[in-house]
C-alpha cells in the first residue's frame, strides 16, 4: 500500500509540475492571458507542497521524480500537443522509471 500512496503523490506532483509549467508557458509562449501565468505559478507552488509528503528525504524524492516527471512529461505532449513518441523516447522512459524503481523501492536496511 505505501508503494502505491507513493505512486498517487509522484503522479500528483507531476501533474502540478507539468500543468503548471504548462500554463506559464502558454501565458509566455502563445500569448494566453496574464492569469494563465499566475494560475501556473500557483500550482508549481503547489507541486512543491505536495513532493514533501513523500516519506523519503528529499534527495531520493527528487532523484526518483526525475524518472517518474520523463514519463508524464512525454504522456502530456502525446495527450495535449499532439507529440508522437518514437520508440526511444520509450526505451528512455522505461529506462528512467526502472532508475526509480531501484532509487525509491529497493529495500534498504537503513531507511533515510
Amino acid at each position: 500500500m505505501a508503494i502505491v500512496k507513493s505512486l498517487m503523490i509522484f503522479l500528483l506532483a507531476g501533474i502540478c509540475e507539468i500543468g503548471g509549467g504548462y500554463l506559464v508557458w502558454l501565458w509566455l509562449k502563445e500569448d494566453k492571458p496574464f492569469w494563465y501565468g499566475i494560475f501556473g505559478a500557483l500550482i508549481l507552488a503547489f507541486y512543491g507542497v505536495v513532493a514533501t509528503w513523500q516519506s523519503s528525504g528529499f534527495g531520493r524524492v527528487y532523484a526518483a521524480y526525475g524518472g517518474i516527471f520523463i514519463v508524464l512529461s512525454l504522456l502530456w505532449a502525446w495527450k495535449v500537443d499532439g507529440f508522437k513518441p518514437d520508440r526511444y523516447d520509450i526505451i528512455g522512459a522505461l529506462v528512467a522509471l526502472i532508475g526509480v524503481c531501484i532509487i525509491f523501492y529497493a529495500p534498504r536496511t537503513i531507511q533515510q
